[in-house]
């Protein structure tokens, strides 16, 4: 099918919100329900709330970078918009659903494009249990934090705490210690996307814990569960000369 009914979305940066308004005089501007594909202008962060947002209603997204690292988005230029999007090439992203227990005894639920992580959040190292589909693994994790993330997140929070970059198209999840005490030596480790990740924290009114599905925080939590969600897989479009896989390769040749 060729996408020719585009839904305009832009960040509160000013050269978003100007670019979309030529965009819709050039393009129109279709209801989402009427739409074929979601153009998002704005930065990462922006792409990232689009996602989360609009699951749902299971429409392609190409994103136009107006912000700064715009990793997740394709290069603003003057090419025609709508030869671009049919000619772009496609990858799908299933997203983390955390669920969260704080002692009050309330379930807190998120969803994460790029990972969950749990961060202490005092001056006191966090003391956290890992157990992975049920058994225990890591009965004492002394660390600053911990998270799990998806491929397309592996270059991102879980890059920086020297965690792996996995293939965008890779079956798995990078379980990924940050800044670890003991045990000292443990590195993390490469998950099924099946499993189900349940971190207990130990001593959690003395040592509290945060816990984070992107940008969204839950703190002072007693227990986190993540597990991938199928359900709500994300279509991501790439300008074809600059595939998201070329760039998770690139990551890997920066020195």
């Amino acid at each position: 099918m060729t996408i020719q009914k585009l839904h305009f979305l832009a960040s509160e940066n000013n050269d978003a919100q100007k670019h979309k308004d030529i965009f819709e005089k050039k393009y129109g501007s279709y209801a989402i329900d009427g739409a074929e594909a979601i153009i998002a202008l704005g930065g990462d962060g922006f792409m990232l709330e689009t996602m989360k947002s609009n699951m749902d209603h299971k429409l392609p997204i190409f994103g136009i970078n107006h912000g700064s690292v715009g990793f997740l988005m394709n290069a603003s230029n003057d090419l025609d918009l709508i030869d671009r999007v049919n000619a772009s090439q496609s990858i799908t992203i299933s997203p983390l659903k955390m669920s969260a227990l704080t002692p009050d005894g309330k379930e807190h639920t998120a969803m994460a494009i790029n990972e969950v992580s749990l961060l202490r959040e005092m001056h006191q190292a966090a003391k956290i249990k890992i157990s992975i589909d049920g058994k225990v693994r890591i009965d004492e994790l002394i660390c600053d934090g911990v998270l799990v993330c998806t491929p397309s997140g592996s270059t991102a929070y879980n890059l920086s705490a020297h965690g792996p970059i996995l293939p965008i198209n890779a079956d798995v999840l990078a379980l990924t210690p940050i800044s670890a005490f003991r045990p000292r030596r443990w590195k993390g480790a490469i998950l099924d996307n099946t499993a189900e990740v349940t971190f207990e924290v130990h001593d959690f009114k003395k040592r509290p814990v945060s816990a984070v599905a992107d940008s969204i925080e839950f703190r002072d939590v007693q227990s986190v569960t993540v597990k991938q969600d199928n359900d709500h897989a994300i279509e991501l479009l790439f300008d074809e000369q600059h595939s998201f896989e070329e760039r998770i390769l690139n990551e890997q040749f920066k020195f």
